[in-house]
């Protein structure tokens, strides 16, 4: 039987688990508790060449934790060979596992048949490492960030359906403003910009494809913008950044 938790959607994880990882990372942050901790094991990553921040920093940290990493394209996963034996060749050499791959379903598959942990490094549908680390830096920096208004401007992708697996489960406030078609199901939306920000304390955004950008002209999150928010908003915004976006 398998004795290990993976961490492929948000909404798998209760409020009080995701308070418990906040609290192991800040006993990295502050103590020597976790030193090595990853001393002799390996973990297996499926990045593609474009990744930039979130391979770095799950390359990094696991480096920092005294572990290995070994590096593959998310496109060593699209074999004839099935999902189930490749978890079945990993199981012999992997301690964990890190995927970044369009279609949660491999992901899923790969757990499925895995002995080791499977992180969800981003699909089309979520991003769930990066909405943590997201509400992880927030709760350093408001005084209630639960308690806070989380205004999500841009489309139904898969940041924000992440934001919203992460409010359904720590149970913020949470509303969409965007153009009509762009809604994501479930979630109040504010279509003007200028209203739904009145009563924001955290504006999330995320970047836009070059088809979109024409719908979302009028959703600019410029200063004239956040000024309208309430006192002491904050901008979070996802990279990647594309000055004059």
């Amino acid at each position: 039987m398998k004795n290990t938790r993976s961490l492929i959607r948000l909404i798998d994880y209760s409020y009080s688990e995701i308070e418990k990882i906040f609290k192991i990372a800040d006993d990295l942050i502050n103590s020597n508790k976790y030193e090595n901790i990853l001393a002799g094991k390996t973990v297996i990553m499926f990045f593609p060449e474009s990744s930039i921040r979130t391979r770095i920093t799950f390359e990094k940290g696991i480096y920092l934790l005294g572990g290995q990493t070994i590096l593959f394209s998310p496109e060593a996963l699209n074999k004839k060979e099935e999902i189930r034996d490749v978890a079945g060749y990993l199981n012999n050499w992997a301690d964990a596992v890190i995927v970044r791959n369009k279609e949660i379903q491999v992901i899923e598959k790969l757990a499925l048949h895995a002995n080791f942990p499977v992180i969800n490094a981003m699909t089309d549908i979520n991003h769930p490492c990066e909405i943590l680390s997201d509400l992880y830096s927030l709760s350093k920096l408001r005084d209630d960030y639960l308690s806070d208004h989380y205004l999500f401007v841009g489309k139904n992708e898969n940041i924000g359906f992440a934001w919203k697996e992460a409010a359904d489960v720590m149970g913020f406030p949470f509303i969409q403003s965007c153009p009509a078609g762009y809604e994501i199901p479930g979630v109040e939306v504010i279509y003007d910009i200028n209203e739904a920000v009145k009563n924001a304390d955290i504006v999330c955004t995320d970047s836009l494809s070059v088809n979109d950008l024409n719908c979302f002209k009028d959703y600019q999150i410029a200063k004239t913008v956040m000024n309208k928010a309430k006192k002491g908003a904050l901008l979070n915004s996802c990279p990647p950044f594309y000055r004059g976006e």
